[in-house]
């Protein structure tokens, strides 16, 4: 070395530098090289991809949502793509290049999963997630135990059901597991998809993944005790088990954990416990244990909790008062009191949480029912508040002053209270508030023309209210917009349609229904809407607009004046998103084109109350159908048997139309979601579909006036939910279908005008049709005596006002859709019925809970008047009239003192009438003609009220009002025949008197068809011939 020269030196110093660079050069290449997934496992994900679908519209999420795995692809070398490791939702080991990590959640993927699939094959995964995606419900694949390296495993929201598979129990490294948000139910009626944890049990997850630190199982079926979970809990640091339907008692313990931070038990009704002492050492941060079995008191040691962020108590069943303690919570930012329940007022103390920024003491109207909404000014000390929900408490007085405090309010609800006066322009000041909801409340005057301050402002709900004048032109700069809703007041002017699609460029829900508003449309379609409605608006002519609203989801033009045909390009081409379609009590004549082709996302259509010919529209595409309402048309046609693939549908009106042929056997059975079977007023023939199914869902069934023949189905006690039955103006031969009282829930039964025959027997037991209000077996052949026990048994006749007024009817479970969409009554459906009185037809557009009825006229019944009627002291109409009946009035009857009409005319009746019936005060209507009465008629109250007519055909009465010169008529019809005898037009309306209830409300003579009672339509519900039902919107 020492010999070398300086030009060599340099020489070998320079080859050396190149070699080490040379072979960093080959170790980074040869790195590189390393980092590539391993074939095996990029042909896995490749495969696992060509498995699903990706559906943009199941992007749950429409911000973060993608699919990802479109950038998974094999573009040939060693190019980037080629490489999974670069592929969204990849990660791999830096040194071994293996995939250690999947995250797909959001990625828009749709289809099955099993254990074949080679996402098994990925054996060296420690993160594994796939939620938020459609997995069309499949079973979590045995094959999950290939994975046994796996820490963290989420599958929530994925669309997973069935039994969770022991093989999960052999991941014995999972440190989190979320299997929350699998439950589901599609439409109404549908059978629910869910995770089941019954075998393994939770008890089995705690005992052998021992490393859990998170565990979320919410929404997952746990029938199983939680008595003995207490093992090998320590590790823990979450724990969620909402809605879970736990039972037993849940372990105090838990609450004390030494690392345990979020606990959530929400939901879980049979769910029992107490809350243990706390101590403040405490690592609990959240706390969850609203709609629970929870009992005992708060303690105040809760206020040791100085950690917690989140507290959730709603429609609990604690018992005492909310500790003063609760103020101690320094930390707390979210507080969930809904439905409030303690004894005693809220503590002002929850002034002092000066962190929170959400409180919800909605719902709890028992707490603070007629209390002043200035009462709450604690609330103002919340300053950080950006949340408040003060829905459905019953407040009154007017919106209160104190709220110009809250100035971070982004999300302020006062709606269903009682509030009055106006909306303060002061309101306005708040102008960081998003959502606004007043709806359901008394206010009144104009909307203030200062709602432009509210920039921000995404939803703006002020329906049900008195509100007045015009919509202020301010409102136009709202520009932010989402979701306007003034439906239901009493708004007047003119509007033009088109501003709030040109003005209003965000805007996707708008609701003007129901004011007295003339809206104007020039058929624009420069904006798109996903609900529009327009009830009630004045419209006379189809908006041409709609035809191009292919987002639309739902929408509402009923009651307005709209004819000519409706478009079928509308239904068959534009609305494929349409969910709701209401054109209800319009003018419509039929449909432009045929055949109508409804869309399989329409799940309610509602064509009721128009003048629509030719046949109904086709059912093809009705899988999901939920509610088929198209009476009060002119319908003509037969039912379709495929009407029977709609397996969802809910209810299904077709009454009041021309429609023929036979009723499609299958409807007794096609569909256990199947509540309402309306198809009464049409053409009908041939026999009542016979084989009901066991479990069925059906309330309301009514097939009356049609010529139906044969017997009444046996299989009708399989309807155990049934509340009302009308097969009356039929044909149908058959004796009293006594074996009906075993259906628990039945309040109507309606069998007039057929061929039942025979004695009805008594009951062999005591509790047969304990729930009926009303039943008319009038203009049929029934023989033998009255059934006295049969009445005894009427335990819901006994009732004198037990109760708040309420109407029968269903309240149809709204979709998700609605729900998100919508937000207004679309799921209410009233039961009707018609009762022929004296020539008078009463409609009853609602039918009162307080409405009891007995119509037994136009038979053969002989034998005496059972005393036991007398029990029936609800009674408000007692129909005996045109039968056999011998003996004297039973004095009894006077106990009926909610009575408001009997009628016994036209029998073999003796005797005198009982002076006792002088103290049915509340009696309007007394018919005892053509018997054979004697003595003094009584004096006094009512019975100075009613006419001649009342006595006719008794010739040994006497007394007012009969004359002494007054001349006996002499029957004109057979007894057996109908009882609209013409005398009775002449009867007066009773208005004076002792009367107060006019539940029954028999409106006689002329006076019935000219005079407009609207409050007895606003009490109970009856409406004439003529008039139309209106649907909410």
């Amino acid at each position: 070395m020492m010999g070398l020269s300086v030009p060599c030196l340099f020489s070998f110093v320079r080859f050396v530098y190149c070699l080490c660079f040379l072979h960093l050069a080959v170790a980074h290449f040869a790195s590189s090289i390393q980092q590539l997934c391993q074939d095996d496992e990029r042909s896995a994900l490749l495969q696992f991809k060509q498995n699903f679908s990706t559906d943009k519209y199941l992007c749950f999420n429409l911000f973060s949502s993608y699919p990802k795995v479109e950038s998974w692809k094999m573009e040939g070398g060693n190019s980037s793509s080629a490489d999974c490791c670069s592929w969204d939702g990849v990660k791999c080991d830096m040194e071994t290049g293996h995939v250690i990590s999947l995250d797909l959640s959001s990625s828009c993927l749709s289809g099955s999963i099993n254990s074949t699939s080679t996402l098994f094959h990925l054996v060296h995964l420690r993160r594994l997630s796939l939620s938020h995606n459609f997995f069309n419900y499949s079973e979590i694949p045995a094959a999950i135990n290939n994975l046994s390296r796996l820490k963290h495993l989420d599958l929530s929201h994925s669309y997973i059901s069935g039994q969770i598979p022991t093989q999960l129990l052999d991941l014995p490294n999972l440190v989190s597991l979320d299997l929350s948000g699998n439950l589901f139910t599609v439409v109404p009626g549908n059978q629910t998809h869910y995770l089941e944890l019954r075998e393994p049990s939770l008890k089995n997850i705690f005992d052998k993944l021992t490393n859990l630190q998170v565990l979320n199982l919410d929404r997952v079926n746990i029938p199983t005790p939680t008595t003995h979970i207490l093992a090998n809990l320590s590790s823990l640091t979450y724990l969620s088990l909402q809605g879970c339907g736990l039972q037993g008692e849940f372990p105090s313990k838990i609450f004390q954990l030494p690392n345990l931070s979020v606990l959530k038990l929400t939901g879980n009704s049979n769910l029992t416990g107490y809350l243990p002492d706390f101590e403040r050492s405490s690592p609990l941060t959240e706390l969850a244990i609203g709609w629970c079995g929870f009992s005992g008191t708060i303690p105040s040691s809760l206020g040791n909790l100085t950690n917690l962020v989140y507290l959730a108590i709603s429609f609990s069943s604690f018992l005492g008062e909310l500790p003063i303690s609760i103020g101690n919570l320094a930390s707390l930012k979210e507080l969930r009191l809904k439905g409030y329940n303690f004894s005693g007022q809220i503590s002002s103390s929850l002034g002092n949480l000066t962190q929170l920024t959400y409180l919800d003491l909605s719902q709890s109207h028992n707490k603070f029912s007629g209390q002043n909404s200035s009462s709450l000014f604690w609330i103002a000390k919340n300053t950080k508040l950006k949340f408040l929900c003060l829905s459905d408490l019953n407040l009154v007085g007017k919106i209160p002053l104190w709220l110009i405090n809250l100035t971070q309010l982004t999300d302020l609800d006062m709606s269903h209270n009682q509030l009055t006066g106006s909306i303060p322009s002061w309101l306005m000041n708040i102008n960081q508030l998003s959502f606004l909801y007043l709806q359901s409340n008394q206010l009144t005057r104009n909307i203030p023309s200062e709602i432009s301050n509210l920039t921000r402002l995404v939803q703006l709900d002020l329906s049900s209210n008195s509100l007045q004048g015009p919509i202020p032109s301010t409102i136009f700069e709202l520009k932010n917009l989402q979701s306007l809703k003034l439906r239901s007041n009493n708004l007047s002017g003119m509007v033009v349609f088109d501003m709030f699609l040109s003005q209003l460029e965000s805007l996707e829900v708008l609701i003007l229904s129901s004011n007295n508003l003339t809206v104007l449309i020039n058929n624009t379609n420069s904006q798109k809407l996903k609900s529009i409605g327009l009830r009630s608006c004045n419209l006379s002519n189809f908006p041409n607009f709609l035809l191009y609203q292919d987002l639309l989801e739902v929408l509402d033009l009923s009651s307005n004046s709209i004819t000519g045909k409706i478009p079928g390009s509308f239904l068959n081409v534009t609305l494929h998103k349409l969910v709701y379609l209401n054109l209800s009590h319009n003018l419509f004549t039929g449909f432009d084109r045929h055949p109508i082709i409804l869309h399989q996302n329409l799940r309610t259509l509602d064509v009721r109350y128009n003048k629509l010919e030719g046949p109904l529209p086709d059912f093809p595409f009705m899988m999901a159908m939920s509610e088929y309402l198209v009476s009060n048309n002119k319908l003509t046609g037969e039912i379709s048997p495929l009407i029977c693939k709609s397996k969802h549908l809910y209810s299904l009106d077709l009454s009041n139309n021309n429609l023929s042929g036979v009723i499609p056997q299958c409807l007794a059975n096609f569909s256990d979601a199947l509540s309402i079977l309306a198809l009464h007023s049409n053409k009908f023939h041939g026999s009542i579909p016979q084989n009901f199914m066991n479990g069925s869902n059906l309330k309301m069934i009514d097939l009356g006036n049609n010529k139906l023949q044969g017997r009444i189905p046996r299989s009708l006690v399989n309807c155990t939910k049934l509340e009302y039955l009308h097969l009356g103006n039929n044909q149908i031969y058959d004796i009293f279908p006594s074996w009906l009282g075993t259906l628990q829930e039945l309040k109507i039964l309606i069998l007039k005008s057929n061929r039942l025959h025979g004695v009805i027997k008594e009951p062999e037991a005591n509790f047969e049709f304990h729930k009926l209000q009303v039943i008319d077996l009038s203009h049929n052949k029934f023989t033998g005596e009255l059934p006295t026990k049969l009445f005894q048994s009427w335990n819901a006749m006994k009732i004198v006002n037990g109760s708040h007024l309420s109407y029968m009817h269903d309240e149809i479970q709204p979709l998700m859709t609605y729900a998100d969409v919508a937000f207004y009554e679309i799921s209410d459906y009233a039961y009707s019925m018609m009762i022929t009185n004296k020539g008078i037809e009463l409609n009853y557009g609602k039918i009162s809970n307080m409405l009891n009825s007995i119509i037994l006229s136009g038979n053969k019944f002989e034998g005496e008047i059972p005393a036991s009627i007398a029990s029936l002291r609800g009674l408000h109409n007692l129909n005996l009239s045109h039968n056999n009946l011998e003996g004297h009035i039973p004095s009894s009857l006077g106990n009926l003192k909610a009575l408001e009409s009997l009628d016994l005319s036209n029998n073999r009746l003796s005797g005198n009438i009982p002076q006792q019936l002088v103290e049915i005060t509340s009696l309007e209507v007394f018919n005892v003609s053509y018997n054979h009465l004697t003595g003094l008629v009584p004096k006094g109250k009512q019975f100075d009220t009613f006419e001649n007519s009342s006595y006719h055909g008794n010739p040994e009465l006497f007394g007012k009002p009969l004359s002494k010169h007054y001349e006996t008529l002499k029957p004109s019809k057979n007894e057996n025949e109908d009882s609209e005898s013409p005398f009775v037009i002449g009867w007066k309306i009773v208005l004076i008197g002792f009367a107060s209830g006019l539940i029954v409300g028999v409106l006689l003579g002329l006076e019935f068809y000219t005079r407009k009672h609207e409050w007895l339509v606003k009490i109970f519900g009856m409406q004439s011939l003529k008039r139309r039902r209106g649907c909410k919107y």
